[in-house]
């Protein structure tokens, strides 16, 4: 089956997909599975947040891998001015190019680790209101008790459990508003793949 968007304009201009879920869900090999399939039918990239960029290699050093966890709102705020180096050195060019760009993490990701923090959801959402919205978000959801046998012993500052049991909490509402797709990720890393590969086909199988 030929990939194609909905909208004519969408495929021209590219597709934008997300995938999120908790530290140690299998999201990486996911995303990346995604895009080799993809890309025996149509371009596609693979991208991740935090991004390669110098503000997300200052989180990823400073920020995930502290020895405490620091201001959630100066995280929130790190991860945006993140994105948008993101969205302008990578996304964006992308999909220009009418590339599928598919992202190892995005928006939720800040919205699920710091409004569980305590941050306001709506001032998350304004500060990355200048943000491209996914064409699809997907959430492959997985117990936090499984991810967190899973993670490496030199973990970020928010692969604790208590800390995954609240940003699943937060994730499962933004599946029950519609904003993201759940897909049951405490099966074998085949049945996930062809789960999201599903999802993706059906959703952007032409209609009419």
């Amino acid at each position: 089956m030929t990939l194609k968007s909905k909208s004519s304009q969408e495929q021209k201009k590219g597709f934008f997909i997300c995938i999120e879920g908790l530290d140690g869900c299998g999201k990486t090999t996911q995303t990346k599975l995604l895009v080799n399939r993809l890309e025996k039918e149509c371009s596609a990239v693979y991208t991740a947040e935090p991004s390669q960029g110098r503000i997300g290699q200052f989180i990823k050093e400073y920020c995930l891998h502290s020895e405490t966890r620091g201001s959630a709102i100066v995280e929130a705020l790190l991860f945006a001015a993140d994105r948008y180096e993101h969205i302008q050195n990578e996304v964006r060019p992308a999909l220009n190019r009418g590339k599928f760009v598919v992202s190892d993490r995005y928006i939720y990701s800040s919205l699920a680790y710091q409004g569980a923090a305590g941050v306001d959801l709506d001032w998350i959402r304004t500060i990355n209101k200048d943000a491209i919205r996914p064409g699809l978000a997907i959430f492959i959801d997985v117990d936090p008790e499984r991810v967190i046998g899973r993670l490496k012993p030199r973990r970020s500052v928010m692969e604790n459990l208590q800390t995954q049991k609240k940003v699943r909490g937060f994730y499962m509402r933004f599946v029950d508003r519609k904003e993201l797709i759940k897909i049951n990720g405490n099966q074998e890393v085949d049945a996930v793949a062809r789960d999201i590969l599903k999802t993706v086909m059906a959703f952007l199988k032409p209609t009419g």
